[in-house]
C-alpha cells in the first residue's frame, strides 16, 4: 500500500496557504503535521481526505493489491475537530450508522461496537444518548467509529485535543496498533504521540498571493 502527494498547493480565499507539499508513505508509516494554528495543517488533511480540491498537485493512492483506480478518500477515515455524532441518538445508534454507512474497505474488518467501546475505555455506556456524555467521553467514542469500519488510512485532525494524558496514551496505542497492522496515519497535532515510523512535516503558513503556483 502507498499514499503520496506530489507538489500539492491549496488556497484559502485569495491566499495560497501552502505550496509544493510532497510526501511518500508506505503501509505502517505515519506523517505528523506540526506548526502554528492557521499554518495549513487542517487544510492539507482535508485535501488528502478529498474534502477540498487542491490548487495544484495530486494525491496518489495504491491499495494493498497494487491497484491505483480508487481515490485515497475512499480508503480513508477522517476524524476532524467535530465528532460527527448525533446528540439525541445513543452511542450504539451512532456507531451502528457509521459502521453501516462506511462498511469495511478491502483488506480488513472492523470490530463490534462493544469491542470498539471497550478499546476506547468506555464499555458499558453505549446505551446512553451521545449528548449525555462529557466532552472527553464524546471524543473517545468518536474515535471508536474508526474501529467499527475498517479503513487502511486514518486522517486525524488534533485527535487528542483537550483530553487527559491517559486518553493521549490510549489513542497513541490505538494509532500504533493500526500502523502495526499495515495502516497509514496522517495526523495534525500539537502534542507528541510517540509513534514509530513517523515522519514530521512542519507547516509554515501562508505562501502569499503573489507566488506563482502554476510556475
Amino acid at each position: 500500500m502507498y499514499l503520496g502527494a506530489e507538489n500539492l498547493a491549496a488556497r484559502r480565499g485569495e491566499d495560497l496557504i501552502f505550496v509544493n507539499i510532497s510526501f511518500n508513505l508506505a503501509g505502517g508509516d505515519a506523517l505528523i503535521l506540526t506548526g502554528r494554528n492557521g499554518s495549513g495543517k487542517s487544510t492539507l488533511l482535508r485535501v488528502v481526505a478529498g474534502l477540498l480540491r487542491p490548487e495544484k498537485g495530486h494525491v496518489i493512492f495504491t491499495d494493498s493489491r497494487g491497484k491505483t483506480e480508487r481515490p485515497a478518500c475512499e480508503a480513508s477515515h477522517y476524524l476532524g475537530h467535530r465528532n460527527a455524532m448525533k446528540n439525541e441518538l445513543t452511542v450504539v445508534e451512532n456507531l451502528s450508522f457509521w459502521r453501516d454507512f462506511l462498511s469495511d474497505a478491502d483488506g480488513g474488518a472492523g470490530v463490534s461496537i462493544e469491542e470498539a467501546a471497550e478499546a476506547v475505555g468506555l464499555a458499558g455506556i453505549t446505551h446512553l444518548p451521545f449528548g449525555y456524555l462529557s466532552a472527553g467521553q464524546q471524543r473517545r467514542l468518536a474515535f471508536a467509529k474508526l474501529l467499527v469500519a475498517y479503513r487502511p488510512i486514518w486522517i486525524l485532525d488534533e485527535p487528542t485535543a483537550a483530553l487527559d494524558s491517559a486518553a493521549d496514551q490510549l489513542f497513541a496505542k490505538l494509532i500504533g496498533d493500526h500502523q502495526k497492522s499495515g495502516g497509514i496515519v496522517l495526523a495534525a497535532t500539537h502534542q507528541p504521540l510517540g509513534l514509530e515510523r513517523a515522519q514530521e512535516l512542519r507547516m509554515t503558513g501562508f505562501a502569499g498571493v503573489d507566488q506563482g503556483v502554476w510556475g
